[in-house]
């Protein structure tokens, strides 16, 4: 079926780059400053193996990374060439909870809808990140694939997105805290006595702490127990982001079948512009809950 529109996300959805090519959602880069350089992260493949392993090391050792948002002229130069080309587009974004780059993405749809007043353009804020944006970006898909127009889409990732659940396992929140994420009281929770946060994505899109477990091991029993009270089904592709500790990934999973055997479970390396505010130690679950989901 041809295409009816184009789907367009940004890095901080993290799928792999031949699941996006595969499909035609061209990708527009987050960017970070690192080790004297500029990057961005095109090539998840290669920052799924020894590139990410090495990113993260070095955070772990103290190397500091700055970020930036992405510019309104960056979304017009990224979109604008789809519009002249006769076609709608849907842009799906990282949470603007996180992110300044969502209300770029409004600046420049709104100067696109006025020079190009004959195309149907929108973006779309996920109130989310990592595979949390990603699964809308996958779910925006199977609408289009269904024959389902751009209005139709986007309604239906407006219903589930109060649904989504995305809950974190961190290390400690010293860089949320550096990335302004948090304040320097939360800040302070983990860094004594292994004392792991746990936080979630809230009804607007802010990662907020909702608990703490002793442990790494009782941390990820935290986040299967979540799985367990709070999943709307077992027909549904489960996310599962780390960034250095993919061991602690897979045992999620096998905690996740134990539960409730999802159809998928994909898992990824967490990309280096989102992985920098998280940390090293991190390990990230999002899936679709029940009703209203973000409240609990």
């Amino acid at each position: 079926m041809p295409h009816t529109f184009t789907i367009v996300t940004d890095t901080s959805a993290n799928l792999p780059a031949p699941l996006l090519e595969k499909h035609g959602v061209p990708v527009i880069p987050f960017t970070y400053s690192y080790d004297g350089a500029d990057h961005t992260c095109l090539d998840t493949e290669a920052f799924e193996d020894g590139a990410g392993e090495r990113y993260y090391a070095d955070l772990k050792e103290g190397k500091r990374v700055t970020t930036s948002q992405i510019t309104p002229q960056t979304y017009k130069e990224k979109l604008e060439p789809l519009l002249r080309n006769g076609e709608d587009v849907l842009f799906i974004s990282m949470s603007s909870g996180i992110s300044n780059s969502y209300s770029s993405s409004v600046v420049a749809v709104n100067e696109l809808r006025a020079a190009y007043p004959g195309r149907k353009i929108f973006t779309f804020d996920t109130l989310a990140a990592s595979l949390g944006e990603g699964k809308a970006v996958l779910d925006a898909v199977e609408c289009r694939e269904r024959g389902l127009g751009i209005e139709e889409t986007v309604r239906v990732l407006e219903g589930k997105r109060q649904s989504l659940y995305q809950v974190v396992m961190l290390d400690d929140l010293m860089f949320l805290h550096r990335g302004g994420r948090v304040s320097a009281p939360k800040a302070l929770l983990g860094t004594v006595l292994g004392i792991r946060p746990i936080l979630k994505g809230d009804e607007g899109g802010h990662l907020v702490v909702c608990g703490k477990a002793r442990g790494r091991k009782r941390a990820l029993a935290v986040l299967a127990e979540k799985y367990a009270s709070l999943v709307r089904g077992a027909d549904q592709l489960v996310g599962i982001a780390y960034t250095d500790c993919p061991e602690d990934a897979y045992a999620l999973k096998d905690m996740l079948g134990s539960v409730l055997k999802p159809r998928e479970i994909m898992i990824v390396r967490y990309e280096p512009v989102t992985g920098s505010y998280v940390g090293p130690g991190t390990v990230a679950l999002f899936f679709e809950g029940k009703d209203g989901a973000r409240r609990y």
